[in-house]
């Protein structure tokens, strides 16, 4: 529906509005089919206006959105993942509700400083959130939101440096995204 995104872009430009939003995307499509439509819609846009990506929470849909030009997001992924005892680490996906964490006593993620990380281990936010306790939902809402924020950050900093790309690769090869069969959220 290239056609329809066109139309829609020239004429919501034309009304000259403090900003514009992209939607209908991030609700089934492949990432390739995602990055495809936000390399044609974008450009369509004022650079010198917000461009928000409604819907779209991963990091790494994030840092693609930014690549092609995104500047804002919104999505309920960070909580909603974080509800179920999964956790965004610097190393990927963390199931902290596994077995696998009942005796582990070292943080979410070690390489992040935000309360959650600094203060309780893997361990007892498991048992928190094996309890029903609903301060380990909020600990581990809390973390995925910290790293969003701080990951984003980071983006900026790349920017910044000029250096998007190489953030990008690095990111992703830490993560897990390049991995065969890599898990997304």
């Amino acid at each position: 529906f290239k056609d329809l995104r066109k139309q829609s872009a020239a004429e919501l430009t034309a009304m000259d509005f403090p900003g514009y939003s992209i939607g209908g995307l991030s609700v089934g499509e492949s990432k390739a089919e995602m990055n495809e439509m936000l390399e044609f819609t974008t450009p369509l846009l004022p650079e010198t206006k917000p461009r928000y990506l409604m819907g779209v929470g991963s990091p790494d849909a994030l840092i693609d959105g930014v690549i092609r030009g995104i500047d804002m997001f919104d999505c309920v992924l960070p909580t909603r993942i974080a509800r179920n005892g999964t956790c965004m680490t610097s190393h990927g996906r963390l199931v902290v509700k596994n077995a696998a964490y009942a005796h582990d006593f070292g943080p979410i993620d070690d390489n992040c400083d935000c309360y959650t990380c600094r203060n309780f281990s893997r361990a007892y936010v498991r048992h928190l959130i094996k309890a029903d306790e609903t301060f380990g939902l909020r600990l581990t809402s809390y973390h995925n939101l910290y790293f969003l924020l701080h990951t984003m950050k980071q983006v900026r900093q790349a920017i910044m440096d000029d250096n998007l790309l190489d953030f990008r690769a690095e990111f992703f090869e830490n993560y897990g995204f390049n991995k065969p069969n890599a898990r997304n959220f």
